[in-house]
């Protein structure tokens, strides 16, 4: 008797020292899950799909129109508005179906295609961007820069191209081979 006690006692003893190491254990994995870079990036929405490439996202486009995620997270007046939706739907309200939609969807197809004026602004800076430049071009051609050497011009050019010629330099693949 007194074996299976002195067994019994070192069994427990042998247990309580592996529970705090098991505890250890799970509070680390608790830990991880709680920084999971899914959650943070979608926090409270329901994953929904796919989406673009697998990520939690939520983003408007015709290409992918079905995002990962819901765009808006769930409210209790959600949850009312989804209890209604398990029955009939004609019992909906319109206010109901926009309230269901936009807790989905951030915008619809025609808002989101809709054609903004920010192009504009683009094409506006970008050719004020351009006369700038140019400007800025034209002072450093007329104020920074010396005058074009004497060797620019067209005859002494001729003369040089001559010359090449005569002395047959770069006689394989130069100026010299075309003329040999």
């Amino acid at each position: 008797m007194s074996v299976m006690r002195a067994l019994s006692l070192r069994l427990h003893k042998q247990f309580h020292q592996v529970l705090p190491m098991r505890a250890a254990i799970m509070a680390m994995m608790r830990r991880e899950t709680h920084h999971d870079s899914t959650r943070l990036m979608s926090g409270e929405r329901e994953v929904v799909g796919y989406g673009v490439n697998g990520n939690p996202i939520y983003i408007d486009c015709v290409e992918f129109p079905f995002p990962a995620i819901r765009y808006r997270e769930v409210t209790p007046e959600l949850c009312a508005v989804r209890e209604k939706e398990l029955g009939d739907w004609n019992a909906l309200s319109l206010q109901d179906n926009k309230l269901l939609y936009r807790h989905s969807f951030c915008q619809t197809y025609a808002e989101f295609q809709h054609f903004t004026p920010d192009w504009k602004l683009v094409i506006g800076v970008g050719l004020w961007s351009a006369a700038v430049g140019l400007l800025i071009s034209l002072s450093y051609y007329f104020k920074l820069y010396d005058p074009v050497p004497e060797t620019y011009a067209e005859d002494r050019r001729q003369s040089q191209l001559r010359r090449i010629i005569q002395l047959q330099m770069n006689p394989i693949t130069g100026l010299s081979s075309k003329w040999c």
